[in-house]
């Protein structure tokens, strides 16, 4: 049985890893694996600081390469976390813990449902923290909605990210456990 769960949580791992580092493949603004990611820990592993650490640490995995490897021409020196990334990191965070509401049964319709809310955490999240104390808005409501109003454009990004990945995580975890019954465990 232990052997079992070694390579569920070993795939499991994998996947989310493989998602994570599909950030470097050229793609559309804001289109992203990072909800999704998030989602399928929380429907996937039992512990929760597996839910919310695995993700996390494929996140920042992924993070560091892109910020060192691919953009570090931007950067002077090697960064371990780049600014402000505690607002997307709480963002994913919160997708996780929403996953763990929405996901106790996993369904076609359930998926669909905590990508768009996956969708929505980050949109307010995100564009929330844009604000503060940012001289491009007003300091008043109107200057939040203002900042809303500015990151429309890259909904759409999001949004498809978190619906295409969250149906290539869990379609293709739903066909390996058909294909190998080692993965058909209950939760982890």
């Amino acid at each position: 049985m232990k052997e079992k769960l070694d390579i569920r949580f070993t795939v499991l791992v994998a996947i989310i890893l493989l998602a994570a580092f599909s950030r470097i493949i050229p793609h559309m603004p804001n289109f992203s694996p990072l909800g999704a990611i998030g989602l399928f820990g929380a429907a996937h592993f039992k512990k929760k600081w597996q839910v919310f650490l695995i993700p996390l640490a494929a996140t920042w995995l992924s993070d560091l390469f892109i910020n060192n490897v691919i953009y570090a021409q931007y950067y002077p020196e090697f960064t371990w976390l780049y600014s402000g990334f505690y607002w997307q990191y709480g963002s994913y965070l919160l997708i996780a813990l929403s996953g763990l509401f929405l996901l106790k049964t996993v369904s076609p319709l359930r998926i669909g449902g905590a990508a768009l809310t996956s969708t929505a955490i980050f949109f307010t999240i995100t564009n929330f923290a844009c604000w503060p104390g940012n001289p491009t808005y007003t300091q008043n409501f109107g200057g939040l909605l203002t900042c809303y109003a500015a990151g429309i454009p890259f909904l759409k990004g999001t949004l498809l990210g978190d619906v295409c990945y969250s149906v290539v995580l869990f379609g293709t975890f739903a066909l390996a456990k058909k294909r190998f019954p080692v993965l058909q465990a209950s939760k982890i």
